[in-house]
């Protein structure tokens, strides 16, 4: 369930601290939730860090732009080379032992920014503006993303998506990511995605044909355990802005990119 700003305020405000390997810790120490005894943290206040986390500027078109010098920007940079460095060992490694390695990413805020949306709708979520942004399929990429997909396709990595888009969202989603140079892997055998209606006989646990009661992780980690068990892969690292894009398993290696403008449980 993808929860907004002003619902999961606090549990955003951690993530401007900077981003970190997601094995380093599921949570930041001292961090305070709705829960708390403790007067939460300023709505208005967390707004502005938020805008200096990213370095919030607006294009010549009025869209909402991250950095390249932000302190987002920085915190991915490092999360890319810890990426790349890895990358290159483990899939050495896969090779030399006869396996076929694989990265997973996930889309949103891991691929495409969505910084413009969270702004322009004061970072809340409406099913049908959502559909309408992502079928303008002109979202920016998140800084450095495309170039590591591209990157783990020349060291002979298998590269697939795990979004929580929906399958209605295909050809927006191979658009934009195209527009932004991941232009990898695009097709229905790489790319998955939300099939309520249809959903795939391996997700047959949680989800049926026209019944969906798959949580965020039994989705993606289900997907993943698919994509190793049934497509022969070892995933080697996976990608994602929240937390439930990586737990569950079925990777060698996780990476939390930040995003402090919403929650997906």
């Amino acid at each position: 369930m993808r929860k907004s700003l002003g619902a999961a305020a606090v549990g955003a405000a951690c993530a401007l601290a900077g981003a970190a390997l997601y094995g380093a810790g599921a949570a930041t120490a001292g961090q305070s939730t709705a829960n708390s005894t403790h007067e939460p943290y300023n709505i208005g206040l967390l707004v502005k860090d938020i805008d200096t986390y990213y370095g919030t500027t607006t294009d010549s078109n009025g869209v909402y732009q991250a950095s390249p010098d932000s302190p987002y920007a920085k915190d991915l940079a490092r999360i890319d080379a810890d990426a790349r460095s890895f990358i290159d060992k483990a899939a050495d490694k896969a090779h030399r032992h006869g396996e076929k390695p694989a990265v997973v990413f996930d889309i949103d805020d891991t691929l495409l920014l969505s910084l413009d949306y969270e702004k322009r709708y004061n970072y809340t979520y409406n099913a049908t503006t959502w559909a309408d942004y992502v079928n303008r399929a002109d979202r920016p990429a998140v800084f450095g993303s495309p170039e590591l997909v591209r990157y783990a396709e020349s060291k002979g990595v298998e590269v697939f998506y795990n979004s929580g888009l929906s399958e209605a969202q295909r050809s927006a989603a191979v658009e934009n990511l195209k527009k932004v140079g991941a232009d990898v892997n695009l097709d229905a055998a790489h790319m998955f995605l939300k099939d309520k209606a249809d959903p795939p006989a391996y997700l047959s646990d949680c989800a049926t044909p026209g019944t969906w009661n798959c949580t965020t992780v039994q989705y993606k980690s289900g997907t993943r355990e698919h994509i190793e068990d049934d497509l022969g892969y070892e995933i080697i690292a996976n990608f994602g802005d929240q937390y439930s894009d990586l737990d569950g398993g079925h990777a060698d290696r996780t990476y939390k990119l930040p995003n402090p403008t919403y929650f997906v449980s």
